[in-house]
């Protein structure tokens, strides 16, 4: 038996077990709106805008932010960290 979608009864019960937006609202609630065909957001969320290309690099403005950045800046504190505890273990 095919899906009519015009049958009101059909149309709802796949509507009802389409899968569910996956924001969050103002209130902290899980949205309640179907999401997009082939996106985990719905229409209201952004599951419509396509976003920024997969691999762009004009979105990269400074590398604060990037994962080289943070570990050179954690490795920096732990050596100045070392060098802090080393030079208060000695007696001057």
């Amino acid at each position: 038996m095919e899906k009519s979608p015009n049958n009101p009864k059909q149309r709802s019960q796949t509507l009802l077990s389409a899968p569910r937006c996956l924001a969050k609202t103002r209130r902290g609630t899980a949205c309640q709106s179907p999401a997009v065909k082939g996106r985990r957001r719905c229409r209201m969320h952004g599951g419509t805008d396509p976003g920024a290309p997969r691999g762009n690099q004009n979105a990269l403005k400074h590398g604060m932010k990037t994962a080289r950045a943070i570990e050179e800046r954690r490795q920096l504190r732990q050596l100045l960290r070392e060098r802090r505890d080393f030079l208060g273990a000695i007696d001057w």
